[in-house]
């Protein structure tokens, strides 16, 4: 393909990076198992369309600001961490999801906003824009001048491989824990558990650096 080198091995590597847990897993497997697998799908699309926010900007070249403005990375990493702690705090605390029964709560739940915190957290977290303008530009012809193309079709096929072991991801947990979701004491804990996950990811986050 015009533009792009090693086509073959940036799709096994990104493959293999896909499968390496991180902070948009954890994500996906706390909403599935809190809230079931149309929540964690919801996610995983919402995670996706996050990846294309960044692989945009790292195609005009508007990530590499963040990359050497440690003020703007900062900024960017202590919003994504304080919207993880409130997401964690509110499925931690929220009463209403917990004690109703199956129907009740698939009705309750708000998938448009699960959709908009899966790309919020993910826009959010700036070590996914240094990978982008750090791991991309291995694939593109050095002597090529106009990237944006090239840039984007890598960006597409990372996306789109990501979201499907994303979704895959969601859809096992979901299966695995739906017997346990059936019990209203062991949801309860469920669903604190995750909260208590997504508040680690947030600190997590915060305590990220630019290395």
């Amino acid at each position: 393909m015009t533009g792009i080198i090693h086509p073959e091995t940036f799709l096994l590597t990104s493959i293999l990076l896909n499968l390496t847990p991180g902070n948009d897993t954890i994500f996906i497997l706390s909403r599935s198992i809190g809230q079931g697998r149309k929540a964690g799908i919801i996610s995983a699309f919402g995670i996706g369309t996050g990846s294309i926010v960044h692989t945009t900007l790292a195609a005009f070249g508007l990530s590499i600001i963040i990359a050497k403005s440690i003020l703007l990375f900062s900024i960017i990493k202590y919003a994504g961490a304080i919207y993880l702690l409130y997401i964690g705090y509110k499925m931690l605390t929220d009463k209403s999801q917990l004690n109703m029964d199956k129907v009740a709560d698939k009705q309750s739940i708000n998938y448009l906003k699960i959709y908009r915190d899966g790309i919020i957290t993910n826009v959010l977290n700036p070590k996914v824009a240094l990978f982008f303008i750090a791991f991309l530009p291995q694939f593109i012809d050095p002597t090529l001048k106009d990237t944006v193309l090239p840039f984007l079709t890598l960006g597409a096929s990372f996306i789109i491989t990501g979201t499907i072991w994303c979704l895959m991801l969601s859809i096992f947990a979901t299966a695995i824990f739906a017997k346990l979701k059936g019990n209203k004491k062991v949801s309860t804990y469920i669903n604190r558990i995750c909260g208590l996950t997504l508040i680690g990811l947030g600190i997590k986050v915060a305590l990220t650096n630019k290395n």
